[in-house]
């Protein structure tokens, strides 16, 4: 049988309660922890806005696919709105804020987490129907606006020591109302689209939305604890 909508009738809700566990080790990283209380070394937030910026670009063809799929010219509207709120307004934020941090020595590439979650993305919108596609994007509107607000409060010394600190400015931007509006409206879509999915396109939506989690979890992690992919550069030995 289908996943069904909870008591309140929003099938988001269903949706969030199935992820508790996974949103408990959101809110219990040692990155957003130590981002919150501006003890996060500066190192570990470069890596974190490069992969971030990196990631962005697959999101936004990601949004872009969603749109392309919407059911009216409205919910169209939104998704390619967010499409390229992404590839401007939020990295624009990202080149600044890096311009303000130490330098990398070498250029960024897309970490195996980095890759996976907005591969992930990519191929869920451009081939699952519009309802999981709406799903799958959903975290990364939602667990953004949690972690925003939430480390707005935790922060609040650190900004008012330093309203020009590059973890203030980040903040800001994920607890602004207009972000904040923009993730409740992501989340009305997606609770639209359950209602007219069908029982089979539910239980992939939940499934969607699971896996979007999971790679929301470990990309935050990976900024103190990076995975690196395997060497495969060496010079080949001689095969004569």
């Amino acid at each position: 049988m289908g996943d069904t909508c909870p008591e309140s009738g929003r099938f988001t809700d269903h949706l969030w309660d199935r992820t508790k566990p996974l949103r408990a080790a959101i809110e219990n990283l040692e990155f957003l922890r130590r981002l919150g209380d501006g003890t996060l070394p500066l190192p570990a937030f470069r890596c974190y806005v490069e992969q971030d910026e990196l990631y962005l670009t697959g999101f936004a063809r990601a949004l872009a696919l969603t749109a392309a799929q919407a059911p009216d010219p409205q919910t169209a509207a939104f998704w390619a709105n967010s499409s390229a709120t992404a590839t401007t307004v939020e990295s624009t934020l990202h080149e600044s804020l890096l311009a303000a941090l130490p330098p990398a020595d070498t250029a960024p590439e897309p970490s195996p987490t980095c890759l996976g979650y907005y591969s992930y993305l990519i191929a869920t919108a451009a081939t699952a129907p519009y309802p999981v596609a709406a799903a799958a994007v959903l975290p990364c509107f939602w667990i953004y606006a949690e972690v925003g607000r939430d480390l707005a409060r935790s922060a609040q010394q650190v900004l008012e020591r330093d309203p020009e600190h590059p973890y203030a400015r980040w903040v800001s931007t994920y607890d602004a109302p207009e972000f904040q509006e923009s993730a409740a409206t992501a989340r009305a879509l997606v609770d639209a689209a359950a209602e007219a999915a069908t029982a089979s396109e539910r239980d992939a939506m939940t499934e969607a939305f699971t896996v979007a989690m999971r790679y929301e979890l470990m990309f935050w992690d990976t900024a103190l604890h990076p995975l690196t992919w395997p060497a495969g550069d060496e010079p080949a030995g001689d095969t004569a």
